[in-house]
């Protein structure tokens, strides 16, 4: 704990990938004796898990779409955020803010930059975001979660921070939980998500993808997958007529505990799920979703693939023989999964949250900390490399 109680602005967009790492470095933050605030939009102020002592001011975030009769409006909407922000910042006096990408965070940067406030920008993903692409000359450190990042431009790296992307603690607490055993006559229990409602094409695919595995690997299985509420009916036909046990729902409660037990894990490459796996060391295959922003998801699976601990599919090359493929070149062997889960364990960052908290605290009072600068030796001692030339919610009075 430092010494001085400081004041810092966190600014996230309003999706889980967002705001999960501004929630987790508020925690460290508010450990610590810091008082901290949220600035996001009004679908942000909704989403589960902000902690309690955590106040969501909502601003207006501007969006630009491809549409150029909407960019007015988006452009007056930005100003209106950078406006309100102004406000909270005059009240509140924070040390430093920390972007960490959507939209919310280009009003809140704004202001930030042009009041002289010290700004940190987190990249979730392995590829820079729009925001943090339009500012990162412009803030005083950029924290990655890989030690790639695309569209990071390489006059930029004395400023780079490889800190990793931090995950909630019921996650984090799992990483010392050794992977269950897998025999070869034991149950084979797999995770299918596909982000906070499901994905069809998973619906659509995995079952009839481990319908054709070997029947001594099908007939272990023990399925469980998240699905959208107008795909339920239809995906328990499906294992039901495969004969295979699985249990289906909208949502998951106790995600962590599913994903401690799961033997191998099928799904979509967000940055929020790539840092779960590998905090808590956990095989994967992996469907990147298509219309990611500039591919982003694929790029998110290149440590883990390179590592061993995944597998990464395209979409259009994504079928229930490739699946089946993929999974029993896996599975086959009893050591190959606990081979991969130990890969994927090696590729997290476990202290990501500290080490991020140690960035944001090194403005308003500490020294800047180099140790955990890309190329320094960080706590998973990660390589050195950068890809080159790329509370209550309220809302701010007005």
């Amino acid at each position: 704990m430092t010494g001085a109680n400081r004041h810092y602005v966190l600014a996230a967009g309003g999706t889980g990938g967002h705001l999960l790492p501004a929630f987790a470095l508020a925690t460290e933050l508010e450990r610590r004796g810091h008082h901290v605030a949220l600035i996001t939009d009004a679908r942000g102020a909704e989403i589960p898990g902000k902690p309690d002592f955590l106040p969501a001011h909502v601003i207006p975030a501007g969006r630009f779409g491809r549409n150029p009769l909407t960019w007015f409006k988006g452009l007056m909407a930005v100003l209106e955020g950078r406006r309100m922000a102004l406000r909270l910042f005059d009240s509140f006096e924070p040390s430093a803010v920390v972007g960490f990408g959507g939209y919310p965070s280009l009003p809140t940067i704004l202001a930030a930059t042009s009041a002289d406030v010290p700004t940190v920008v987190h990249e979730q993903n392995a590829v820079l975001g729009r925001v943090n692409r339009l500012f990162a000359g412009r803030v005083q450190a950029i924290a990655t979660a890989y030690p790639e990042v695309e569209r990071l431009d390489t006059k930029h790296a004395e400023k780079v921070h490889l800190v990793g992307n931090p995950v909630r603690a019921g996650v984090l607490s799992l990483r010392e939980v050794p992977f269950p055993a897998f025999t070869e006559d034991g149950l084979l229990r797999v995770l299918v998500t596909g982000g906070s409602q499901g994905a069809r094409v998973l619906s659509e695919i995995v079952p009839d993808g481990l319908s054709m595995l070997p029947p001594a690997l099908r007939q272990r299985l023990q399925v469980t997958q998240q699905c959208r509420p107008e795909d339920l009916d239809a995906v328990r036909e499906r294992y039901r007529n495969h004969g295979i046990p699985a249990e289906l729902a909208t949502y998951f409660e106790d995600m962590a505990a599913r994903l401690a037990d799961a033997h191998l894990f099928i799904g979509r490459a967000g940055a929020s799920t790539i840092a779960e796996l590998t905090a808590v060391g956990r095989p994967a295959i992996l469907i990147p979703l298509p219309i990611a922003t500039d591919d982003h998801q694929a790029a998110n699976t290149r440590e883990l693939t390179r590592s061993g601990g995944a597998r990464m599919i395209r979409q259009e090359r994504f079928s229930g023989k490739e699946l089946a493929k993929q999974i029993k070149a896996l599975a086959e062997n009893p050591q190959g999964l606990a081979k991969a889960a130990h890969a994927a364990w090696n590729c997290g960052r476990p202290r990501a949250a500290q080490d991020l908290a140690d960035l944001v605290e090194s403005f308003g009072g500490a020294d800047m900390m180099d140790v955990i600068r890309v190329g320094g030796n960080n706590a998973r001692g990660a390589s050195q490399g950068m890809a080159a030339g790329q509370g209550a919610s309220r809302e701010i009075t007005k």
